[in-house]
């Protein structure tokens, strides 16, 4: 495979405590990449929260491992007032029109110096990787050189993905990586002249080894628990699940605590608070420790294009119980037979209720989730993907990109 050439990915946010996971995909391919050879930058915000955007890291460059970080500041000058008030048309499906599409999309966080820079260095790179597609890095920046752009949109069904807006940048990049067949199928629906496209997936990482005891141990944790990790947002149906988690469980009497980790706050109905343990962000070794430990990893979430954490799950053996509104979930949880999905906090009850119940059939249908895992989302198979469309693409020229 010839590597002549600098990639470079830009998320809008990377590092010690960001939650995300087009974040979290992103830098595994930067560091996959870079440890089959390429040189990789990652071009990103000194913000770690997605809310305020307030610079907690240092603007400039550093090198992990064999990757360079270029960090720029975030800027944030606006009231955000008009976002607010455009955003909530958005979604409730009004019509919005492209003036009033782009105040929404600049009056929120930008990032200048980062324009600047691709527009004096994008010559270098082969290839530009933005994700997601949602945020004014991704819209702006990848305009500046189209034919050098890749996007990985991390698309869902949201009422942000049809508007016209984003119609630029998946028709005239160069190429989208997608990591499922339904955001495929979506995004096709949404713009019917789309780019080049492929399916790469995201690789998951395997742990070498897990440790629920330890894990019960290091936070003091007995009896029974289900998991959710990640952020804890209306976006995310958190505060559905936690009202759903407290029906079901003063109605059915579960003998469950709901363990979560992650960015977010958590703010629990007053009849389960102590039923609601809160780790805050947390490693990925305590994570998959979580995983192994718990009775059931919780998605709630309606809006996915892959979500990492259900294949975490099910490496470490444990059941899914997922939001069935989700289609991408829902996929996953057809292909594999490991999970199991729910409409309503009826059906959530009744998911809870069998696993209290029953805990060896659950463990018997969770079973089958780590080979599917394995057999479709390896690191190495990814990366061979990723690096045939580079070379489909933007083949190498003599003497570099």
């Amino acid at each position: 495979m010839d590597r002549q050439g600098t990639l470079a990915f830009v998320p809008a946010r990377y590092g010690e405590g960001t939650v995300g996971g087009a974040e979290s995909v992103l830098s595994d391919l930067a560091h996959g990449l870079a440890g089959r050879g390429w040189e990789v930058e990652i071009l990103t915000t000194c913000a770690r929260n997605h809310y305020t955007w307030e610079n907690e890291f240092d603007p400039g460059t550093e090198q992990v491992d064999d990757v360079v970080i270029r960090r720029f500041p975030a800027v944030v000058s606006t009231p955000r007032s008009e976002r607010a008030a455009i955003g909530g048309a958005i979604e409730h499906g009004h019509p919005v029109s492209l003036r009033d599409q782009q105040r929404w999309m600049n009056d929120d966080m930008r990032v200048p110096e980062m324009y600047h820079h691709l527009v004096d260095e994008a010559s270098r790179y082969r290839a530009i990787v933005f994700a997601p597609y949602l945020f004014w890095p991704a819209f702006a920046c990848s305009q500046l050189v189209p034919e050098r752009t890749i996007l990985m949109p991390c698309l869902h069904d949201e009422p942000a993905a049809s508007l016209e807006l984003f119609s630029p940048i998946f028709t005239g990049v160069r190429g989208l990586w997608f990591l499922s067949e339904p955001e495929m199928a979506l995004a096709e629906r949404l713009h019917p002249d789309l780019a080049p496209h492929r399916i790469v997936g995201a690789g998951v990482r395997v742990p070498d080894r897990y440790d629920p005891e330890g894990f019960r141990r290091r936070h003091k944790i007995d009896g029974r628990f289900l998991l959710y990790a990640g952020r804890r947002e209306g976006a995310k149906n958190w505060e559905r699940l936690l009202e759903g988690f407290a029906a079901a469980t003063i109605h059915a009497n579960l003998p469950f605590y709901l363990v979560t980790m992650g960015t977010g706050d958590v703010r629990p109905p007053s009849s389960i608070a102590d039923r609601v343990i809160d780790l805050g962000y947390c490693t990925n070794e305590d994570r998959d420790d979580a995983l192994a430990a718990a009775d059931a990893y919780l998605q709630p979430s309606q809006f996915e294009s892959f979500s990492l954490t259900i294949l975490e799950a099910w490496l470490a053996g444990t059941l899914v119980v997922a939001n069935g509104q989700s289609e991408v979930v829902s996929w996953h949880i057809e292909r594999s037979g490991a999970g199991l999905s729910y409409l309503d906090n009826a059906e959530l009850e009744e998911c809870l209720r069998f696993i209290a119940q029953e805990p060896a059939a659950a463990q018997k249908i969770a079973a089958s989730g780590r080979d599917y895992v394995l057999t479709n989302y390896r690191t190495d198979d990814v990366l061979d993907r990723v690096e045939a469309s580079i070379a489909d693409w933007l083949p190498a020229r003599d003497g570099g990109s």
